[in-house]
């Protein structure tokens, strides 16, 4: 009886250390420790995925160059609840529409496997325009166009 009953402490133990070694950790960041205000950008292109998670909202999209060919785009929002106050929910967020996101460039300008953004902006095709950013991240947040 004392060996099961140590089988199942040793058990208990050691599942409770593996969760505990391969639990990720995740923490929040300021706008600047990722992204550059002084690299604005302006992405057009159908969206082909939509993340909601926390503590940030993805939305990814195949931005139109000037060249004619396609780059893969992410641009990162505030949080799926932020979203929806500010009245994106996942049904005006549908797969191969062609949106405008106004936001700026990750400081790290890697493209591998998608360019990254924090979005501002998401204009739609009918030309209705929703604020996306997150908000008390320092994000430049003056209500102007950031490409302009």
């Amino acid at each position: 009886m004392k060996m099961k009953l140590f089988a199942a402490a040793v058990a208990v133990i050691g599942g409770a250390a593996a969760m505990t070694v391969n639990t990720p950790a995740t923490a929040h960041h300021a706008f600047s420790a990722e992204f550059d205000a002084d690299l604005p950008v302006a992405l057009r292109g159908p969206i082909t995925r939509v993340e909601w998670i926390n503590p940030h909202s993805w939305i990814h999209l195949d931005h139109q160059t000037e060249d004619g060919s396609t780059q893969a785009w992410m641009a990162e929002g505030g949080t799926p609840n932020t979203l929806l106050r500010r009245g994106i929910t996942r049904n005006s967020l549908q797969i191969g529409t062609e949106i405008v996101v106004t936001g700026y460039q990750s400081k790290d300008q890697l493209c591998s496997p998608a360019c990254r953004a924090n979005g501002r902006d998401i204009t739609f095709p009918d030309g209705r325009k929703l604020f996306m950013g997150s908000s008390g991240t320092g994000a430049p947040d003056d209500g102007s166009d950031p490409t302009e």
